[in-house]
């Protein structure tokens, strides 16, 4: 079973509608988490060593991620989707465009 953990910022729209579309997928466990100081669940040392693929929504992302958790990242592999702020939680556009970049990386079902 693969641990797959979906960052954003706020882990408010984005983050959250990847966990809720790929909850069911086969072989993959999900989470979310957001990387400002006030996210709803924000990224912690102790998520990061549980995942073993990280989706991060943004390049800023990306380098936030390994500026301040490089030590706790360990084994994971960071993919960044280039999904911009522009989306409402579950909003139809943005689970289009999960379920077009999101399944290339996650095991074959």
């Amino acid at each position: 079973m693969k641990r797959v953990l979906f960052v954003c910022s706020q882990n408010r729209l984005r983050s959250p509608t990847a966990e809720h579309v790929f909850a069911d997928w086969p072989g993959i466990e999900t989470s979310s988490a957001g990387l400002n100081h006030d996210a709803e669940n924000p990224v912690t040392p102790e998520l990061l060593a549980w995942a073993d693929i990280i989706f991060v929504m943004e390049r800023a992302h990306r380098t936030k991620l390994s500026s301040r958790y490089k030590a706790h990242i360990g084994h994971a592999r960071v993919v960044c989707l280039d999904i911009p702020d522009d989306f409402e939680y579950m909003d139809e556009s943005l689970v289009r465009l999960l379920k077009t970049k999101v399944p290339r990386h996650l095991p074959r079902h």
